[in-house]
């Protein structure tokens, strides 16, 4: 058996973009631990996050089980591909509704990410982030989406500045896509221009080399997804 070249632990590993995550660092001798709601079979480990608890709970709970399985032994990355999507503008009926569930699904987790990042992770390691390339600018369109993502930029720079309580020389960055191909987007969007979709498995290795150390951008990069005719672009906000 070859031996394990990393160790990652994938925040929203089940989802698509985790899933691609979990199988791409598998595929190249990482050992890789999932933190979901569910399970992901291909991962070396699973921590399950129960929905029903409130934020505090969850970090409590999250950070002690990481403990348990890590024994003190540290991680090469902390990914966080955690999220949703929800549309509606301030005249929507459910504004507040939506701006919770985004809150729920994109800051509570990637603040959990941030402080299993401060506990588990290497001198030197990598913790992503889920941004949103149009949380850049104003959101009228989904709100609540935008103010959660623009949390999610606001905790990347944070992390990134001295005394924030990183380990040294630690990278933290968001990634910015504008839409994934995925299959539910594929699903909902048939006719929508695919060749301007960032494929997961561009993103997957993305992270491998930054976790690896390779062509890391600068500490506290906004790092924005632009695809073109299928071929995609890295730009720094």
């Amino acid at each position: 058996m070859a031996s394990v070249l990393g160790r990652v632990l994938i925040y929203g590993g089940r989802g698509a973009l985790g899933a691609a995550c979990v199988a791409h660092f598998k595929a190249h001798n990482w050992w890789v631990g999932s933190i979901d709601l569910v399970a992901n079979d291909q991962a070396d480990a699973n921590i399950l996050v129960k929905n029903q608890e409130g934020w505090v709970e969850q970090e409590a709970n999250v950070c002690e089980m990481v403990a348990e399985l890590l024994k003190g032994e540290k991680v090469d990355a902390v990914i966080c591909v955690a999220g949703g999507w929800a549309g509606g503008n301030a005249a929507s009926e459910e504004l507040v509704k939506t701006a919770d569930l985004m809150w729920r699904q994109s800051v509570w987790s990637a603040a959990i990410a941030a402080s299993i990042a401060v506990k588990n992770l290497k001198e030197g390691g990598l913790v992503t982030l889920p941004g949103a390339k149009p949380a850049l600018g104003p959101t009228p369109g989904m709100i609540g989406y935008g103010m959660a993502k623009a949390a999610v930029h606001q905790l990347t720079k944070s992390l990134a500045a001295d005394k924030s309580g990183l380990p040294p020389n630690c990278l933290t960055v968001a990634i910015l896509p504008v839409t994934l191909d995925t299959p539910m987007n594929r699903k909902w969007m048939p006719s929508a221009d695919f060749s301007t979709w960032t494929p997961l498995e561009f993103v997957a290795e993305l992270f491998l080399r930054w976790s690896r150390g390779e062509d890391r951008p600068p500490n506290g990069s906004l790092v924005q997804m632009v695809t073109k005719n299928f071929r995609t672009e890295l730009l720094l906000a």
